[in-house]
């Protein structure tokens, strides 16, 4: 079963992530699966996208029990890219990008969402950022979206103390555009991309992209940075994890 659903209807296509068991829990196979619908979108005639989370979350991050995959810093550098073109394929795709969020938006998952250009949070969402507690980096542009959406010193707050905000506090902050009932967000969703198709797809496009160009215009920068500062903390991991096994067996 793919861990990513796509079905294309009446100009809208939507994307589920689909790992319901492991709260989408981010993997190798489910980034694959996801550029794989992105690309699909990207071929279709669809006039706007819906990016939502089968099960109880939205995108619970990465997936813990996974573990990181062995390999040297050009395995690790290309396992960190790839994850961030799910990035750039949001932010590249001609259609306007609605994130629906439910549940657990953490980490990457939260990544994901702001990588769209809209975002709808059901009332039981949560969002954090929990990856200066477990010593990693964020990879997801993160560095360069959260400061636009919340400014400089709320992001620094969200990052170093890692706390999660719910869906209204979300709100309060500018990281989402709204926030409806959880029974209520998909067919909010999909209301908004139905009145985003109803405009001319190049109007929209166009739209979309005057928006962004002043805001990707350093994206590139900060997803390099990211992946230079992720290569570092997980060799420094890596070391303790291996530190730490050592002083256990003496």
């Amino acid at each position: 079963m793919s861990t990513v659903d796509y079905a294309l209807d009446d100009g809208i296509c939507v994307i589920w992530l689909n790992r319901p068991e492991r709260l989408n829990a981010v993997v190798a196979e489910l980034v694959d699966d996801l550029l794989e619908a992105l690309d699909a979108a990207a071929r279709s005639d669809a006039r706007a996208v819906v990016l939502a989370g089968r099960g109880r979350a939205f995108c619970a991050g990465h997936d813990l029990k996974e573990p990181t995959p062995a390999g040297d810093t050009v395995d690790s550098r290309a396992r960190l890219d790839r994850l961030q073109d799910v990035t750039r394929r949001l932010r590249g795709l001609r259609q306007p990008v609605i994130a629906a969020v439910h549940g657990y938006a953490i980490g990457a998952g939260a990544e994901f969402a702001m990588g769209c250009d809209l975002i709808l949070a059901a009332d039981d969402a949560v969002f954090a950022f929990p990856e200066v507690s477990l010593g990693l980096s964020v990879t997801g542009a993160a560095s360069r979206l959260l400061p636009l959406l919340v400014g400089p010193l709320k992001a620094k707050e969200l990052l170093l103390l890692g706390e999660r905000v719910n869906g209204a506090k979300a709100h309060e902050l500018g990281l989402v555009n709204a926030v409806v009932p959880a029974d209520d967000l998909m067919d909010t969703a999909l209301d908004w991309a139905g009145r985003i198709a109803a405009h001319p797809a190049a109007a929209a496009t166009m739209a979309k992209r005057a928006l962004d160009s002043g805001i990707d215009s350093s994206l590139d920068a900060a997803l390099e940075l990211e992946v230079s500062h992720a290569l570092i903390t997980e060799h420094s991991a890596a070391v303790l994890a291996s530190s730490e096994a050592f002083r256990s067996r003496t």
